[in-house]
């Protein structure tokens, strides 16, 4: 602790250090870079698809043929890394589309690394955009088989990697996934995939848009029995911990800007890449507000964002990616600093 002498003249004046944008610029303590950013892309089977998500304006819906102008557009604009969500035409009890050979983001993983090798391309594995009930696993009784949805991951994870996936992103809160997950990647050849965990994803209903775009709400309950209490934060401790234990090379705080003490604590305790996803509800808020004129737009998403950074994210999963990198690219974001 610092303890500052008696005097009755200030000596220390921190805005000396603010007085002049050149030397705030010198003594920023964080800041955005293209680098820091993955861009989610949601795919949708048929063709000739783009459709604006009502929920999420700005966002849209790609079939696998449209979807390339997308991501080339993504890597002009300097973003290094996408991830992909699918939302197939046919869905069962179980999700088999999810590891299917002709499944979308099958597809879809082979259209773009073809055409666009230089993109990192990250899959999220998960079944409730796969699965009739919209619940992310096999339903016994109720709820999520846990051990029984880790046989079906494996069996997602490999076919991704089959055809083209750089990074996978497991999603579902299963007790045992990323050891499961590592196992079947190292087992099939694939022990160079890194595994990027949604370590500690809490129960939120900040996930509402993104339900709306991936068509995943569930029929039936909801998620409370395998994502986070939204009000525990040791918990997110030992969810990180067990993940980095079983393998994973990167872990994730969802949502971010509600958790942010989260994110700073996994920073503060684990030597290894902490992703954070600023996510639907999170993007929508400012869309809406802005577009009431309650906000600005672009000042409070450079806040938001740096808000994340600050809190010690390395990574950010944002639908604002594309027009931060724009203010990145154009020096415009220099305007709200």
């Amino acid at each position: 602790m610092f303890v500052f002498p008696d005097s009755d003249f200030p000596i220390q004046r921190p805005r000396r250090l603010r007085k002049r944008k050149p030397l705030r610029d010198l003594v920023r303590e964080t800041h955005l870079h293209l680098e820091d950013l993955i861009y989610p892309i949601f795919i949708q089977d048929g063709e000739k698809v783009k459709v604006e998500i009502p929920s999420m304006p700005g966002i849209y819906r790609f079939s696998p043929d449209t979807v390339l102008d997308e991501v080339k557009q993504v890597r002009d604009l300097g973003i290094k890394a996408i991830i992909l969500f699918g939302i197939p035409s046919y869905k069962d009890e179980v999700g088999s589309e999810s590891w299917s050979d002709k499944g979308i983001i099958q597809r879809t993983l082979e259209i773009i690394k073809k055409e666009v090798p230089e993109i990192f391309v990250i899959t999220d594995v998960c079944f409730c955009e796969y699965t009739s009930h919209g619940h992310c696993g096999v339903v016994v009784n109720g709820d999520v088989d846990n051990d029984a949805t880790l046989e079906n991951l494996k069996k997602q994870v490999v076919s991704h990697a089959e055809h083209g996936a750089d990074m996978v992103a497991p999603s579902g809160m299963m007790d045992g996934m990323v050891k499961a997950i590592r196992e079947a990647l190292d087992n099939a050849g694939f022990n160079h995939i890194p595994i990027m965990a949604y370590s500690a994803k809490y129960a939120s209903a900040f996930y509402g848009p993104f339900r709306d775009a991936a068509e995943s709400s569930p029929s039936f309950g909801d998620r409370r029995s395998y994502q986070m209490d939204i009000a525990n934060s040791r918990e997110a401790f030992k969810e990180v911990y067990l993940d980095i234990l079983e393998g994973a090379d990167i872990v994730m705080v969802k949502p971010a800007l509600a958790y942010l003490d989260i994110i700073k604590m996994v920073k503060d305790s684990f030597p290894v890449p902490v992703a954070a996803y600023n996510v639907s509800g999170e993007y929508s808020m400012v869309k809406a507000a802005a577009k009431m004129g309650w906000l600005d737009e672009k000042r409070t998403m450079v806040e938001v964002l740096l808000s994340i950074k600050r809190a010690g994210a390395d990574i950010i999963l944002t639908y604002f990616a594309k027009d931060i990198a724009k203010l990145i690219n154009s020096g415009e974001i220099e305007n709200f600093l």
